[in-house]
């Protein structure tokens, strides 16, 4: 990885909206927090399968902040469980996977640990670990990249009042 200067970087606010491609959801709205050191998705529905010889995870994400209306099944490697500690002091032992994550444009992979966050006010936390080196973060500000526009997804999802699938 080539480190950009701190001007270079791009500009976020302490909330923007993210794409997470691999994983089919076109946007979501990331809570930047340089507090906390991982990145966490709302995740539900997760297990382990193996395939292989090789763990993956299965998990549903509901990306529109208070709605369970529009379901994403994803699917990504296992990379490892790690216990993870809660601003409200709770230990929990997460699954973790690697993905890209895209910001106003730009794209890298970043760590994400699956956790039910849909009782939290954002679906998904970007930690200082994801943003080392990449991001240049002023606390004042919101959504300074903008709304991006939906892009039709190559993954399947799931209506939840229906339980039919499209794409």
């Amino acid at each position: 990885m080539v480190k950009k200067s701190v001007k270079d970087r791009p500009l976020v606010g302490w909330r923007e909206w993210v794409r997470l491609p691999e994983l089919g959801i076109s946007r979501i709205r990331a809570k930047v927090d340089t507090g906390a050191r991982t990145s966490a998705l709302h995740a539900f529905d997760v297990e382990v399968i193996e395939r292989d010889g090789v763990e993956y995870v299965t998990f549903n994400v509901n990306p529109r902040q208070h709605s369970t209306s529009h379901v994403v099944a994803a699917e990504a490697r296992l990379i490892d469980h790690r216990y993870v500690r809660s601003s409200a002091g709770r230990r929990t032992f997460r699954p973790v996977i690697e993905t890209i994550v895209e910001i106003q444009g730009e794209r890298w992979p970043i760590e994400l640990t699956l956790i039910a966050r849909d009782r939290l006010k954002f679906r998904m936390l970007l930690g200082r670990e994801a943003m080392q080196g990449r991001l240049v973060v002023d606390p004042g500000r919101s959504y300074i990249g903008g709304k991006p526009k939906l892009r039709k997804k190559a993954t399947k999802t799931r209506d939840a009042a229906t339980g039919k699938g499209g794409k």
